[in-house]
């Protein structure tokens, strides 16, 4: 028998919230454990017994008040908003999540990909001003059939974003720091290392980096004048990967079609931050993992966890696999 389990998971989006739906289930499956939801502000006080913890934020001045937590677990599939190196310092166990994030992730990608291959940015812009701009439209449109796309950070989001691109007939290669010894997956794997050099001659880059001391502006200067001239780059890592001052000269010198950003550093940029008003950005306020079934999976995830947290065995998603480029995608 283990101390109590403590949830907070409250959003003003249903989606991201734990519904009596999801605690029913749990305290069903485990009926020997003494589940319990509570609200923000009754953290941390309800966390001084608690021996679980299964919540979207954690403070690290809180640890000292929960002397029996073993375990803290995050439905989120990053931990750089998590005092990692503080918990696991007091051997406390952090675990991610991963895996249904690859569905709206990929789709949130594909379609910023979309928009600008199909010049609907443009037309969107046009078409406050314009009777007519079929002309505009044909200098801006280019094929998805044949083009190639990197992913950096190619992991599962960025494998289930390979699959729906070879859907629309494009080359993708792969960069990540571990490469898969098994099936390739119609992914050319290009090791971390060797990550630039793939970059002139991808028309679409997509990056999925989490933020690390190795990742901050990755996505520099040097890095964006290698880029294919007209090509298009596609955030849905981290803000902190990218320098914004780069990409924005990238941009006006026309090396890049256009750029789809769902994060940004600092998140949100300032009202009048010259990239939210570039004709050439696409501005998403980070809902690439917005999905009406995000906490079903979550609850499911955490629960397979639970079982092998009580059977003592390895638990899914530990801060330690956390890696440069990820095996299991982003956050």
């Amino acid at each position: 028998m283990i101390g109590p389990v403590v949830i907070s998971l409250n959003s003003p989006h249903s989606f991201w919230s734990l519904g009596e739906s999801h605690l029913a289930r749990l305290r069903s499956e485990f009926p020997g454990l003494d589940v319990r939801a509570v609200a923000d502000d009754e953290l941390p006080g309800a966390l001084a017994d608690a021996e679980v913890y299964f919540g979207w934020r954690f403070e690290p001045h809180w640890l000292p008040q929960a002397p029996r937590l073993k375990w803290i677990a995050t439905p989120a599939a990053g931990t750089d908003h998590l005092p990692v190196e503080e918990v696991t310092r007091c051997g406390t166990i952090l675990t991610r999540s991963y895996g249904f994030h690859r569905q709206p992730m990929a789709e949130h990608a594909m379609g910023m990909i979309l928009t600008f291959s199909r010049g609907l940015l443009l037309s969107s812009r046009l078409q406050r001003t314009r009777r007519w701009w079929k002309g505009e439209l044909a200098a801006e449109f280019f094929d998805l059939a044949g083009a190639t796309m990197l992913i950096v950070g190619c992991g599962s989001v960025g494998t289930h974003l390979a699959a729906m691109g070879r859907t629309f007939g494009m080359n993708v290669i792969g960069v990540r720091r571990t490469l898969p010894t098994g099936p390739r997956a119609g992914i050319d794997w290009v090791p971390a290392t060797r990550w630039r050099h793939a970059l002139p001659v991808a028309d679409v880059v997509v990056n999925l980096l989490p933020a690390t001391a190795e990742t901050a502006h990755l996505f520099d200067a040097s890095s964006f004048a290698s880029f294919k001239a007209g090509s298009v780059f596609v955030n849905l890592g981290r803000g902190a990967t990218v320098d914004h001052a780069a990409l924005l000269a990238a941009l006006d010198s026309g090396r890049l079609r256009g750029a789809g950003l769902d994060v940004t550093d600092p998140r949100p940029l300032p009202r009048r931050h010259p990239l939210r008003k570039h004709p050439r950005v696409l501005l998403t306020p980070k809902t690439g993992v917005f999905s009406h079934s995000y906490m079903d999976c979550a609850v499911r995830f955490f629960a397979d966890n639970m079982h092998s947290y009580l059977a003592g065995l390895p638990l899914r998603g530990t801060a330690e696999a956390v890696h440069l480029i990820p095996t299991e995608g982003p956050s």
